[in-house]
């Protein structure tokens, strides 16, 4: 069954991260790590690899969480709340990431209309006590037409490709109507029109109100809608702000260790390695 939520206020942040630490193993992922993002703000997260990105989602969506200081400092909060149910999380926060992608396609007989009502129950799969009201078939159709993936109903998850398969994740995420999605690597795996063809999606989403928070290493994946970047390095907060304050030479260069030359065309930006 749904699990009620808890009244949120929508006024409160996304996100809260006040001097986080994540320890994995005997390694200090994120250090001291300090940020904010507004209800309403779509942002890029942009690092190189290893800069903690995929630890920092995995401590919005509760998977990992900060070292207790023993003091009641509360280190995070999301939608202005320190703890969660995680699929009552989840129907506000969308989650759209590769290792999800991984764990529908390798089911070979999973369904895409399975794949999407499922996520009423926090499942993969519908169980035998999992009851599909007309509301949430409707409510399915409805998201699969947002995302674009309409036509891919009837096929499993495992013909798809990773375009159609993102589109279906979309879907998953948008039947409960959340606040906003967050999308780790979207694009990973895509070919050049894939890419835009996916990104124009996003696009059309982010103007129809869903908060976009885009977890990236490629300058070139910015939306336009996207207005706020956070720059990570080495587990570090290295700079968030206005994205045409922070998408600079001196800033990137410093971000992914290399000179970077920062181009801008029309409303995207694109990076290369000078010299």
């Amino acid at each position: 069954m749904n699990r009620p939520i808890t009244h949120t206020d929508p006024a409160s942040p996304l996100l809260e991260i006040d001097d986080a630490s994540v320890m994995r193993g005997d390694r200090l992922i994120l250090d001291h790590f300090h940020l904010r993002i507004d209800a309403g703000q779509h942002t890029a997260i942009l690092g190189a690899n290893g800069a903690g990105k995929s630890t920092l989602v995995r401590l919005i969506t509760r998977e990992f969480y900060p070292l207790a200081r023993g003091d009641g400092h509360v280190a995070i909060r999301v939608f202005g709340r320190e703890r969660w149910h995680v699929s009552d999380l989840r129907s506000l926060l969308g989650i759209v990431s590769p290792s999800l992608q991984d764990d529908c396609t390798s089911d070979a007989t999973l369904e895409v209309a399975e794949a999407v009502l499922s996520s009423f129950f926090a499942a993969r799969r519908l169980g035998l006590d999992h009851h599909i009201t007309s509301a949430m078939r409707v409510r399915a159709e409805e998201a699969l037409e947002q995302a674009g993936a309409t036509h891919l109903l009837g096929r499993t998850m495992a013909s798809l490709s990773t375009g159609e398969a993102r589109r279906v994740l979309i879907a998953r995420a948008l039947v409960h109507r959340p606040r906003a999605l967050l999308l780790d690597e979207p694009c990973a795996g895509l070919d050049m029109a894939s890419r835009r063809r996916f990104l124009e999606s996003l696009r059309g989403l982010a103007q129809h109100g869903t908060t976009l928070l885009l977890v990236t290493h490629h300058i070139e994946e910015i939306l336009p809608e996207i207005g706020q970047v956070v720059l990570l390095r080495e587990g570090r907060l290295l700079r968030h702000g206005a994205k045409a304050d922070v998408l600079t030479d001196a800033l990137l260069s410093e971000t992914f260790g290399l000179p970077v030359q920062v181009q801008r065309h029309g409303d995207y930006y694109d990076a290369s390695i000078s010299g």
